[in-house]
């Protein structure tokens, strides 16, 4: 043997001494217990986020959980600290443009759009805007809605495990963020919708290359769907996890692809038609269940539909200006700003004064990608919002996360939350 070592056969005859030394039942001892009855536990209080990977950074959940069943959720949003209603108040109209932006940062030019709406709803000027401008901004806008989709899907995916699709669909959103980059300058924060119209024209080759994406797009999208749909472990994960009525979602004020996954079928565009979604035919899908596999199978229908709407847009825009030509309002040319003194002082008078607005206020909404999108504007006549509020459609979807996730197991929460969607730089005003 090895100095200090015990032999193979003096390990075994230890453990056989040891087992000789357990207690010996009766027989029949413990036959009165009840099997099946559980174990008793006690409620414990655990905090998730906000440095939880899927809470965004901000979001805190204290959650009383028994096992692995929650019983209570205090969701708190957190502060991302943006102030946006409030720095709109010290911004002429055109420089709130780049604090929209940063709203939904994963579909920035639909905030873009509708903070514009709102402004030239005030000036008197919706009817005013010109046609092309119009299709562009469906163009950028629906465009943004896909990326907003694309990301919502492959990153819940990716939360339950399949991370393959992830990858194939931010490699679509880049496909669609490198188009945008061409035409605005910028990936994300883009600020080219403005006031009276857009800040430049299309791009010449902007048409093909957006069917040529669209194309690969739709690709991507069908490989996704043969790995997921049914999947047996994403389905499990999915499929009667987080269920709302169709009467508590309205209750609650959900709106968007969370609103429709319940069967209700309002789409601003289509029951509130803006811009010119009059002009295509496109469909609204719906759900069935409410669940979180119902919210991701509307979102990937969106994106179909959103694809018919950029390309009959291609088929039916018109030439024209890309903007509204009045001095008051829109921006003079660079030409005339380096080479007149009209263009000189124009510009520098909207630069330092912003576009005057009639005091007044309004409210305009539009379809975001999670639902409806309003900004409500009072303005006192000067160049500046005297007040600024957005209605933020996740703010709004927040409310409802404790409903969805008290009574669900621990691990629901991840995909509740993720088919949620929530941004924070939304609700954080």
């Amino acid at each position: 043997m090895v100095f200090g070592m015990p032999t193979p056969d003096e390990i075994v005859s230890g453990a056989a001494r040891e087992l000789r030394s357990r207690p010996q039942f009766p027989p029949g001892f413990g036959e009165d217990a009840d099997d099946d009855a559980p174990l008793p536990t006690e409620p414990m209080t655990i905090n998730m986020g906000p440095s939880h990977p899927a809470m965004h950074g901000t979001v805190r959940i204290i959650l009383t959980v028994d096992g692995e069943t929650v019983k209570e959720a205090d969701v708190q949003v957190g502060y991302l600290h943006r102030c946006f209603e409030k720095e709109a108040e010290y911004a002429t109209y055109t420089q709130v443009f780049p604090y929209t932006d940063r709203l939904n940062y994963v579909s920035p030019l639909l905030n873009n759009v509708g903070f514009a709406m709102a402004a030239e709803k005030l000036l008197g000027i919706s009817d005013k805007i010109p046609e092309r401008a119009q299709y562009i901004r469906v163009l950028i806008g629906e465009i943004s809605r896909i990326t907003d989709h694309l990301t919502c899907v492959g990153a819940s995916g990716m939360e339950v495990g399949a991370f393959t699709p992830f990858l194939w669909m931010i490699k679509c959103r880049e496909w669609l963020w490198e188009l945008l980059e061409e035409l605005t300058g910028a990936r994300l924060t883009h600020s080219y919708v403005r006031i009276g119209g857009v800040a430049a024209d299309l791009t010449d080759n902007f048409a093909q290359r957006l069917r040529d994406v669209l194309a690969k797009c739709r690709e991507a999208m069908v490989d996704v769907e043969k790995l997921i749909v049914k999947n047996r472990i994403f389905r499990d994960r999915m499929d009667g996890v987080a269920v709302i009525s169709a009467e508590e979602a309205v209750a609650y004020g959900w709106t968007g692809p969370c609103l429709r996954s319940t069967g209700v079928p309002y789409d601003v565009r289509k029951d509130h038609p803006y811009l010119v979604y009059d002009r295509f035919d496109f469909d609204v899908p719906v759900g069935s269940t409410g669940d979180n596999y119902d919210r991701f199978a509307v979102r990937m229908e969106e994106m179909r539909q959103s694809m018919r709407i950029l390309e009959q847009a291609l088929d039916q825009i018109p030439a024209g200006p890309f903007k509204l030509d009045d001095p008051r309002i829109s921006l003079p040319p660079k030409s005339q700003v380096y080479n007149t003194i009209e263009g000189m002082i124009g510009h520098f008078k909207q630069i330092v004064d912003g576009v005057k607005i009639p005091p007044g206020e309004a409210y305009s909404y539009t379809e975001g990608g999670n639902g409806e999108l309003g900004f409500y504007l009072v303005s006192d006549g000067t160049g500046r919002p005297y007040r600024c509020h957005v209605r933020a459609p996740c703010f709004i979807l927040m409310q409802s996360v404790p409903k969805l996730i008290i009574g669900a197991g621990v691990a629901d929460i991840i995909p509740t939350f993720g088919m949620i969607n929530m941004i924070g730089g939304e609700c954080d005003r």
